[in-house]
């Protein structure tokens, strides 16, 4: 089976772009929500992702967490999915690290790896990082995060 591409995982419903949070964990319960609300998991899978930045921060840099759950959160999550979450003011993501963006990650099994490995190529982008931190409107971040041609060849 073919790896999902991240732009066809990402529901216009889970995309906020005027998102606020008072810090790290309420960021990370904001994006399991996001994920609730639109089917992809189990209420569970939250707690697992809040679990996951406390083992190892989802900071990717450039402003952006990925936040994701844990090996054992994978039994909470029915389907693929991806939210974001565009910060007005950045989340104290500990470190010195402030995020802007949050791109949340539900994934079936072992593929939030591929999934993650198509984040980073777009987030490599200086370009694109910076419009996904600005972007306004839902319509610019389904475009920016459909893989360029360069993307899936790579």
């Amino acid at each position: 089976m073919a790896e999902p591409r991240v732009g066809e995982l990402l529901d216009r419903r889970a995309v906020q772009l005027t998102a606020r949070a008072d810090d790290k964990d309420h960021a990370i319960w904001l994006c399991g929500q996001a994920l609730l609300e639109v089917g992809a998991v189990a209420p569970s899978y939250v707690d697992s992702m809040l679990e996951r930045e406390r083992s190892i921060s989802t900071f990717v840099g450039e402003g952006v967490a990925i936040p994701h759950g844990t090996l054992a959160g994978k039994d909470s999550v029915h389907r693929d999915a991806l939210c974001f979450l565009r910060f007005l003011d950045p989340v104290d993501w500990g470190d010195g690290a402030a995020v802007s963006v949050c791109i949340g990650i539900a994934a079936v099994g072992g593929r939030h790896v591929g999934i993650l490995a198509q984040l980073a190529q777009i987030l490599l982008d200086p370009d694109r990082a910076e419009a996904l931190r600005t972007a306004t409107d839902v319509d610019t971040v389904l475009g920016l995060l459909q893989p360029s041609t360069e993307d899936v060849t790579a």
